[in-house]
């Protein structure tokens, strides 16, 4: 393993029908990573067959994300973690961009710059999702704001080095959703956060379920329950779309 080895970290749970092209897509990057850990929270369905049939390293844990990647990342033996949900699609040359901004010791967390894509691109969504990075942290952690905390989400594929996930105490393990703002918030301890200028595509099945104002609004909804400390109500505002 090298020293700038990069493993991804799938979480999984009922993902049958979008496996089958995140696989297709992993085949792809180049260079290619050292390691997939898909970490499976107890999947019902071909889940597990596919991702092992994919040469994938499959492992279980409790359900639920933060559950899920804290397990994923201790298993990861390479030195760079980039989590990737189920929906979306990182660059190509993904591997790369994470080695290149992890070189920069003031950097401790980082993602890719989502773009909402399925049924059609949703530019407004992708938008909000993007100045949502920096008005979330304004509203809800403003006195963390001005040290610089910017908030990022799974669907922006973060990635970190592993020693520094493992030293901050991973993700909350209760957190159903929401897992990534309480890491932001640990992170910024370490050093910089932010987003590269490189678009990881993420699923719309949510907006395609939902509606985009419902969407939005449950977004809003589930960030403010988040900033008032409600976590109790925060997954079932935010149920699931498979």
């Amino acid at each position: 393993m090298s020293g700038a080895g990069v493993a991804i970290v799938v979480p999984v749970l009922d993902e049958a029908a979008a496996l089958p092209a995140l696989a297709a897509h992993f085949s792809t990057l180049d260079p290619a990573p050292d390691e997939i850990v898909a970490v499976d929270g107890g999947s019902t369905d071909e889940t597990v067959a596919l991702a092992q049939q994919a040469g994938w390293r499959v492992i279980s844990a409790e359900r639920g994300r933060a559950r899920q990647i804290n397990a994923g990342v201790e298993a990861a033996q390479a030195p760079l973690v980039c989590v990737v949900h189920a929906d979306s699609f990182p660059p190509q040359d993904m591997i790369a961009v994470v080695r290149r901004a992890l070189a920069d010791e003031r950097t401790a967390l980082a993602s890719f710059t989502p773009l909402i894509t399925g049924t059609k691109t949703r530019w407004i969504t992708s938008a909000h999702n993007y100045i949502k990075t920096w008005y979330a942290p304004l509203l809800c952690r403003p006195h963390l704001f001005v040290r610089g905390v910017r908030l990022l989400f799974g669907d922006h594929a973060m990635f970190f080095r592993r020693a520094d996930f493992l030293k901050i105490g991973g993700c909350t393990p209760g957190d159903m959703v929401m897992e990534e703002a309480d890491l932001c918030v640990k992170f910024a301890r370490l050093g910089r956060i932010r987003m590269v200028p490189r678009v990881v595509r993420t699923s719309d099945r949510r907006i395609a379920a939902w509606g985009p104002l419902k969407a939005n609004w449950i977004y809003f909804k589930v960030g403010i329950l988040w900033a008032l400390g409600l976590r109790s109500r925060m997954a079932r505002d935010y149920p699931d779309v498979r």
